[in-house]
């Protein structure tokens, strides 16, 4: 499965509004797993099984709470069963296409 999230701390008591801080912790977490991951600049999408994606998710949420008094989390999951790799394959057979095949 891929689950692509984003999670964010409010009541920081930061001026600025930035949130890199704790962004950093959860993508520390979700590096240090082991699972295939990709970051950009509004989601980090992992890959795995079930059990295993979901604990990295609820640890990088974890991290991010202590940075403030509330977490914003947003999840999208693509739950393919028997499929592997799919982090880079979607992305390969879509360029494929835009190629002409």
């Amino acid at each position: 499965m891929l689950v692509a999230f984003s999670v964010a701390p409010s009541g920081t008591g930061r001026n600025d509004g930035s949130v890199h801080d704790a962004v950093a912790a959860a993508v520390r977490i979700v590096r240090e797993s082991g699972l295939p991951n990709r970051t950009d600049s509004m989601f980090t999408t992992i890959e795995g099984e079930w059990d295993e994606v979901f604990d990295v998710v609820r640890r990088a949420t974890e991290a991010v709470g202590a940075y403030g008094t509330r977490v914003s989390l947003v999840l999208k999951a693509d739950i393919r069963p028997g499929y592997t790799g799919e982090l880079d394959g979607k992305v390969h057979r879509l360029e494929q296409e835009l190629s002409g095949g």
